[in-house]
């Protein structure tokens, strides 16, 4: 049996189906939280931007066009949400990432020695992209964490295609030459 797609489950929520949210609610929550994560280092209020994102979802779902994707709409209200709650702080924001996908390691058998190597470089990279430019940092994000084609972050972030193949280009090797200078110290 095949699944519904999120445009099919979008469509029936614009046709009145209020219950078929809840499938979109299901699909998308832990992938939102993830990414507000990234913006927001408070756990709470990540989870409550991202409830914000999904009651600005639902009532706007008439915007949504069905001859489109449902992904990268969705991801461009959950950005449009956390810029906002940033500004609004006016404070930069802090970022928790994922390291292990940026730098894949081999399975080691070593003990706690690896661990606390592994637990280093996952500071250092945090304070690496804390130091990117967020026009770079959050191309990274999207591509690396949230695993979107160039096409769906253009359109999240508003910008043409080439551009996202610059900045994605570009922000590695800023983050590169931070990783570098941080060797040397």
């Amino acid at each position: 049996m095949m699944e519904t797609t999120d445009e099919e489950i979008a469509r029936k929520v614009q046709k009145g189906d209020t219950q078929s949210f809840g499938l979109l609610i299901e699909r998308y929550e832990q992938k939102l939280l993830r990414y507000a994560k990234k913006f927001i280092f408070d756990s709470e209020e990540a989870k409550d931007l991202v409830q914000e994102v999904f009651m600005k979802a639902y009532m706007n779902i008439r915007s949504f066009e069905i001859s489109r994707r449902f992904s990268p709409w969705i991801y461009r209200v959950a950005h449009n949400e956390f810029i906002n709650a940033i500004r609004k702080k006016k404070k930069s924001p802090v970022f928790y990432i994922d390291f292990d996908i940026f730098f894949p390691h081999p399975i080691s058998t070593q003990g706690a020695d690896s661990e606390a190597n592994k637990q280093d470089l996952k500071r250092m990279l945090d304070e690496c992209l804390g130091k990117l430019d967020p026009k770079y940092r959050e191309p990274l994000i999207l591509y690396y964490f949230e695993e979107m084609d160039y096409k769906e972050i253009s359109e999240i972030l508003k910008i043409p295609i080439s551009t996202v193949g610059v900045r994605l280009q570009r922000g590695k090797s800023v983050l590169k030459k931070i990783m570098k200078n941080l060797d040397t110290i």
